[in-house]
């Protein structure tokens, strides 16, 4: 069985043989092919199902899921536990009532897995009955009915397993730790990743997507007791571990995904400040490294928090993992996300907490309902503010045209926030609105069981919905592209230019070329840089004038992969590039127009403030593997990294391929099935992205 690197990198083998089939075994379709032979439960047997009130209804759903939902225990599984439906892999509550899922879930947040492991499901189950015991409004009083029979439906699941187990003498392990976990706080290592798993794998049986988070704090303290009294080694350890993180690859399941499978948001983070300012490093870090590395398991987008005191150890470690390739390991530069967390007005404890949501933008785990809402800066550049290029529009300077790009930017972000706004608040009361109930996820977010109020509807300590600004590279280099030919060096005028630009460019190649030559974002050049630093200023100053009604929206940069979704609908561009092309993913630099390395892309990248970038921007950097080669290039990657984190970088995703190698894999994709890239926010396996995403992955190792 071999496990494929994105470079042809052999990967290392720590882990047994039984581990190593396990692994395959799950990447190769097995359980998730399984799980789509069970879509859903139904609950058309249920009588007046359709007159009771939504969260009864929703009840009524989650037991049916705990009752029926099939059973699962692997041959050698370490830990058990299964999310056995298979609508759940497409974003809904798997019960459906006359063929049709009932309720959507939710995705993009962190749950509160701190709190499971050190007071137990017990422990919530309390804190809901001191709650209900309060005086509350009867939304409260139905929130709590909720919570009592949700917590009654894990039980449920639970004892299922207890009993499945007891016939089970070669799973006797998993049963001694079910016996307690997730009830009761755990001991162990063992129980605490049992603890883990079993929670996280059951609130994604009921459809939801929620990441892991500080994966390393979470286990880290268990495995150094362990450790220390002799219960277990690191190698025990690190199998124990690897069967986490094989149990994540149950809904893996092949075929042409569109954009990819592996991406159900369930996010690792690893290392950084815990919330006293103290490094959290252990060997828990190290082992997820030496997982991932061996296996190549691409179903958790894992990063590591990077900053000045990052131990050596660590980035040395971190840069063998980048090299076998895939975008396994992306990176914060964690002294720029507390301080764009700090300054938005986040407390310092709370800030050093942070996770993110599944893909990478920042939120604090356990506490926040989060959203994010991506637009096309530049579409609102042409479509708007130059009218389609129309022949009446006319600046006479270059700040008259970046004011009024600026005045529609804004207009677009108080656009997305009123929308929000309206969806989430009753104009008449000032109250929240009720929504689809989510009982599964806010029994495990702070603040839903105090106030009484379920996820959606005020319960979570953080209310984020995020405008994220798309194609900035792309409209930095159309503003300094007209700056520049019209106003500045004046080769052509402004009515000659939008006529141009109207023909597609036609007739006008000499210029074009000459355009596209100019020193664009990413080639460190500091009069086009300074039209993004302005521009992000600007943008994060919209952002920040709609907060209110307890809503928050920061900003951040992303495109996730839409540049393919938004190219049918742009225009020619200003800086020379034709109608409909596919351009600039998240922050980096428009594909073709970055001349001089990786040194220069970050250091475009990291001259706007980006700790004005609340949630994230992300920067993604392809290297070919040559340049990652040998001792030298170890240290290269590792200088880069330090590079990054020193000049204020937020988020880099870098990734190592080799574009022959994803040529060979797109002719002969059953030979390639455990082949991972890094696409935008997440990781998918090469073979299961459509043509069209393949080869824009491809095209960005050629440029």
């Amino acid at each position: 069985m071999e496990f494929f690197s994105s470079t042809g990198r052999k990967r290392p083998v720590r882990l047994c043989e039984s581990t190593r089939k396990f692994a395959f075994d799950s990447l190769a379709h097995v359980y998730g092919l399984d799980t789509m032979r069970h879509e859903a439960v139904s609950l058309d047997g249920i009588p007046g199902f359709d007159d009771l009130p939504a969260v009864r209804r929703y009840d009524l759903a989650i037991r049916a899921i705990a009752e029926q939902a099939p059973i699962r225990l692997c041959e050698g599984e370490r830990i058990s536990g299964a999310a056995t439906l298979g609508l759940a892999i497409s974003h809904c509550v798997p019960a459906v009532r006359n063929g049709k899922a009932v309720f959507s879930s939710v995705s993009h947040l962190t749950i509160d897995f701190e709190t499971v492991l050190t007071r137990g499901l017990d422990g919530i189950r309390a804190d809901v009955e001191r709650a209900a015991a309060a005086p509350r409004d009867a939304r409260a009083a139905e929130f709590f009915e909720s919570c009592r029979s949700v917590l009654d439906s894990i039980t449920l699941w639970h004892g299922r397993y207890l009993a499945a187990l007891e016939g089970r003498p070669d799973l006797a392990e998993n049963l001694a730790n079910l016996r307690r976990v997730p009830f009761r706080p755990a001991r162990t290592f063992h129980e605490a990743v049992q603890s883990l798993w079993f929670l996280f794998s059951f609130v994604r049986l009921c459809g939801n997507w929620p990441g892991i988070g500080r994966i390393d704090a979470l286990l880290g303290g268990y495995l150094k007791r362990d450790l220390a009294e002799g219960r277990l080694d690191l190698d025990e350890a690190r199998e124990i571990l690897a069967h986490f993180f094989i149990k994540g690859c149950e809904w893996v399941k092949g075929g042409d995904c569109g954009s990819g499978d592996a991406q159900h948001y369930q996010n690792i983070v690893l290392a950084g400040v815990d919330r006293g300012g103290a490094d959290v490093t252990n060997e828990v870090t190290y082992l997820v490294l030496d997982v991932v590395e061996e296996l190549g398991i691409s179903d958790f987008p894992i990063s590591v928090r990077l900053s000045a005191a990052t131990e050596p150890r660590l980035l040395e470690r971190a840069a063998e993992v980048v090299r076998y390739g895939g975008g396994v390991l992306a990176f914060y530069g964690e002294e720029t996300v507390l301080a764009a967390l700090e300054r938005y007005g986040y407390p310092p404890e709370a800030a050093r907490r942070f996770a993110n949501d599944g893909c990478w933008e920042v939120q604090i785990p356990g506490e926040t309902d989060f959203a994010y809402s991506p637009f096309d800066a530049l579409q609102i550049l042409q479509h708007r503010t130059l009218r389609d290029y129309a022949g009446d529009v006319s600046f006479d300077s270059f700040e008259a045209l970046y004011a009024a790009f600026v005045r529609d930017l804004s207009d677009e972000v108080k656009r997305i926030c009123d929308d929000h706004k309206a969806w989430l608040i009753d104009p008449l009361t000032g109250e929240r609105r009720p929504q689809t109930p989510a009982t599964v996820v806010a029994l495990f977010e702070r603040g839903c069981v105090a106030r009484g109020r379920s996820y959606f509807e005020g319960g979570p300590n953080y209310c984020v919905r995020s405008p994220h600004i798309g194609g900035l590279p792309d409209v930095v280099n159309s503003l300094y592209a007209i700056k520049k030919a019209v106003f500045d060096d004046r080769l052509i005028s402004f009515p000659d230019f939008l006529a141009l630009l109207r023909r597609d460019w036609e007739g006008g190649e000499v210029l074009r070329r000459r355009i596209l030559g100019f020193d664009y974002f990413g080639n460190d050049n500091d009069e086009c840089d300074a039209v993004a630093v302005r521009l992000l200023h600007d943008f994060a100053l919209a952002c920040r004038a709609n907060d209110g009604g307890g809503i928050f929206f920061p900003p951040g940069v992303s495109t996730f992969g839409r540049q393919l979704e938004w190219a049918p609908r742009r225009l020619a561009s200003p800086s020379g590039r034709k109608k409909g092309e596919v351009l600039a993913p998240n922050c980096s630099p428009t594909p073709g127009s970055d001349r001089l390395g990786a040194t220069a892309i970050v250091r475009s990248y990291c001259k706007p403030d980006l700790s004005e970038m609340t949630t994230g921007a992300a920067l993604d950097l392809k290297l070919l593997p040559g340049s990652v080669e040998g001792e030298d290039g170890k240290q290269a990657l590792i200088s880069l990294l330090r590079g990054f984190a020193a000049l204020g970088g937020f988020f880099l995703q870098p990734d190592v391929a080799d574009a022959e190698l994803l040529l060979e894999a797109q002719r002969h994709p059953e030979s390639y099935a455990t082949l991972s890239v890094r696409v935008s926010g997440w990781n998918a396996r090469f073979v299961t992205l459509c043509r069209e995403w393949q080869d824009m992955i491809i095209d960005e190792y050629r440029h």
